[in-house]
């Protein structure tokens, strides 16, 4: 059978490098029909297709979102009116305070595949410093398979270690991080929902340790 989402990213790759170079309202009226028909409809098909097996995957009802192409532009120096990727998130119903997501994005020159948490709000980043001063190993362990399978974390946000921790801290890596999410650039040979659902759940060891603090 073939791939229902064959064209999604090269479409929207091509979409999305016009738009750059294009970056304006009269541009995206003149083409707004060619982003609902190679862009939204196949992403939204796309959400709608990985949502069950998400679900099946996590044990939890799964919230699909696409995200608008229209920037915020209100505290932003740069306003351009439209984003130039297409960003598509799936969050599993954890019943937590912030719930670990997945996601998939396409832009003009790469895709991305990833899960986590982008930034931890208060309550759960103090209690993912408590689990590094408790459990470092255990976090190092997962995140090591997370690696093993392709994934790459990225730099700690913070230059220092926050107090009251040591500096030379074992775990001072993971201490030193407000976030935490892997991605990896997907392999676009064969069926793109068999790909990510594969990736999904490579990932799901690392969304099933977020959920712990956010729970």
């Amino acid at each position: 059978m073939p791939d229902p989402f064959a064209r999604l990213v090269p479409d929207a790759q091509a979409f999305c490098a016009d738009l750059a170079r294009n970056n304006n309202r009269d541009w995206w009226d003149a083409n707004k029909a060619r982003y609902e028909a190679a862009l939204k409809a196949p992403a939204l098909a796309l959400l709608d297709a990985l949502t069950g097996p998400l679900a099946e995957l996590t044990g939890h009802a799964v919230t699909p979102k696409l995200f608008r192409p229209h920037r915020d532009m209100r505290f932003s120096r740069d306003k351009t009116p439209y984003h130039t990727h297409l960003h598509m998130m799936w969050t599993p119903d954890r019943g937590g305070r912030q719930d670990p997501v997945c996601f998939f994005g396409i832009s003009p020159d790469h895709v991305t595949v990833g899960a986590g948490l982008m930034g931890f709000e208060p309550g759960p980043l103090a209690d993912w410093r408590r689990m590094v001063e408790l459990d470092g190993p255990r976090i190092e362990a997962v995140l090591g398979g997370v690696a093993k399978a392709g994934f790459a974390l990225g730099p700690p946000e913070l230059i220092r270690v926050p107090a009251p921790y040591p500096t030379d801290h074992p775990q001072a890596d993971l201490l030193r991080r407000k976030g935490l999410v892997a991605t990896a650039t997907p392999v676009l040979s064969g069926d793109l929902a068999t790909g990510l659902q594969a990736a999904f759940r490579r990932l799901n060891p690392l969304c099933d340790l977020l959920a712990e603090i956010a729970g």
